[in-house]
């Protein structure tokens, strides 16, 4: 899960953070759940008439992981507000609201969102959920009451098998990531050994599975280890004094390299308990740690040269986002970050099917005019496979540098 912005200092996510926190407590008649009255301000000053409809966002805006899904919360708004305007698509034949919902990336919390969301019949779309395993809860749900579901960062791969017609994503998943992740340490970095972790999270476990495949036939020795996330960081089991005796365990061991699977509230403990016991080998992660709050958890000095991957580019490295990025920063006070790119375009691939369709949009419409939608977004060309995957499966590595997580590259290119 990627896309982090240009640089961020500490103090500028800290702000973003507080401003989230402050538009949370705005919105929450729109967001929270149980109730349909206040399904959302579109801002934007519309020019558009006729009916409206509303676009949903599903992802954690509280808890360890929330910045995650704040970071896509604020490019659903962005894009539904420069569509209001007229500035992307022209004038609308409808109007459109924004309805977020927090399901604190938990499987448990999840459904509750989703009923919300599904209670709302002015609800035409959902961008989300954000994380697998909120997915792998709530899709059923939007699947039986026919609600296409764009998410723009859930990369478990059994996510496309359950034959949801309504099911789409804008990113690889991890059938693709895992593998270069594992190409990366093996013909990139070099290594002979890793020890692989994951979080116990429906996300970590098939991304972990395709790392491990890969490794092996890599030539690399492969030790592989579940540690629950925390309920600090997460609605997990574990509890983060479990990290001292794994970073103890893995010094021990030998391995030269460690990959974690999870997300970056857990891995930053991961990375003090390792720095503490004294392992000095490489460290790689994923999209769900691949953040500046990975940094400001962590700890600059430790933190210092960790990578992690993302099958997402930096969005600021494209001079077509320039709009994007002044009009995220004015909406947001801050950058855009982790997947914001994606949930934009995933905005726009939805309003694209809209306005298509005209001013009598319904659900099942959405639905079938993705299948076939064709838009060009800011990160990628928006096309679903019939499955509901997206076409293409680049991935990046990403390295902390000072304050940031900097991209170094595509793996296909960093290995040669």
């Amino acid at each position: 899960m990627r896309i982090l912005g240009s640089p961020r200092g500490a103090r500028r996510a800290l702000r973003s953070v507080a401003v989230a926190a402050a538009g949370a407590v705005a919105l929450a008649a729109c967001g929270s759940s149980g109730s349909n009255s206040g399904s959302s301000s579109s801002g934007g000053g519309s020019t558009s008439s006729g009916p409206t409809y509303t676009i949903a966002y599903e992802g954690p805006l509280s808890g360890g992981n929330s910045q995650l899904g704040i970071y896509q919360k604020f490019a659903v708004q962005l894009a539904i507000n420069n569509a209001n305007a007229g500035t992307t698509f022209g004038k609308l034949p409808f109007k459109l609201k924004f309805l977020p919902e927090d399901d604190q990336g938990s499987g448990t919390q999840a459904p509750t969102a989703a009923q919300a969301v599904i209670g709302d019949n002015s609800v035409m779309a959902v961008v989300g959920p954000a994380f697998s395993g909120a997915s792998k809860a709530a899709d059923p749900l939007y699947n039986q009451a026919g609600i296409a579901i764009v998410t723009p960062s859930a990369t478990d791969p059994t996510l496309q098998t359950h034959g949801w017609n309504n099911f789409f994503r804008v990113v690889a998943d991890d059938n693709a990531q895992g593998p270069a992740d594992a190409d990366y340490l093996a013909k990139g970095l070099k290594v002979s050994s890793v020890y692989a972790i994951d979080d116990a999270s429906a996300y970590a476990q098939g991304l972990v599975g395709a790392f491990d495949t890969q490794a092996t036939s890599d030539g690399l020795k492969v030790t592989h280890e579940t540690a629950p996330g925390t309920t600090q960081c997460q609605a997990g089991t574990g509890n983060v004094q479990q990290y001292g005796a794994l970073a103890t365990k893995i010094k021990s061991s030998g391995a030269q390299s460690v990959f974690y699977a999870g997300y970056y509230c857990d891995f930053a403990l991961v990375a003090k308990a390792l720095n503490g016991a004294g392992f000095t080998g490489k460290l790689l992660s994923d999209d769900g740690s691949e953040s500046d709050s990975f940094v400001t958890q962590a700890g600059s000095s430790v933190a210092q040269g960790v990578l992690a991957s993302c099958a997402c580019q930096d969005i600021t490295k494209n001079s077509a986002a320039a709009s994007f990025v002044s009009g995220y920063k004015k909406l947001a006070n801050g950058d855009p970050g982790l997947y914001s790119g994606e949930a934009y375009d995933a905005t726009n691939a939805i309003i694209s099917v809209m306005k298509g369709i005209g001013s009598n949009v319904t659900r099942s419409a959405v639905i079938s005019g993705l299948h076939s939608v064709n838009y060009q977004g800011l990160t990628k060309t928006i096309q679903f496979q019939s499955n509901g995957n997206i076409s293409g499966t680049a991935v990046y590595i990403y390295k902390v540098e000072g304050a940031h997580m900097v991209q170094l590259g595509a793996v296909t290119s960093l290995i040669g």
